[in-house]
């Protein structure tokens, strides 16, 4: 993030973080999982959605966030 600002970069890590949150709770809405939760467990299985939703976000943002902060990296081993 050399050209971002420590400011900007936090900005965009929060949207990205936001916005795969979003991605993945609307994306695991489609599987079944009452298959799996047993019965009178309604608040564990809406915990568990919600830590599963922030661990697959977190880990897809990041992924995005290294891939965009190498891809700007890569100039410089070219000597540009």
């Amino acid at each position: 993030m050399d050209q971002f600002g420590l400011g900007q970069g936090a900005l965009v890590g929060l949207i990205s973080h936001l916005f795969f949150i979003a991605v993945t709770w609307w994306a695991l809405q489609a599987v079944n999982f009452e298959k799996f939760i047993k019965k009178n467990r309604i608040v564990q299985a809406r915990i568990l959605l919600i830590l599963l939703t922030v661990a697959i976000a977190a880990l897809v943002s990041n992924f995005f966030m290294d891939y965009y902060d190498w891809s700007r990296q890569l100039p410089s081993l070219f000597g540009v």
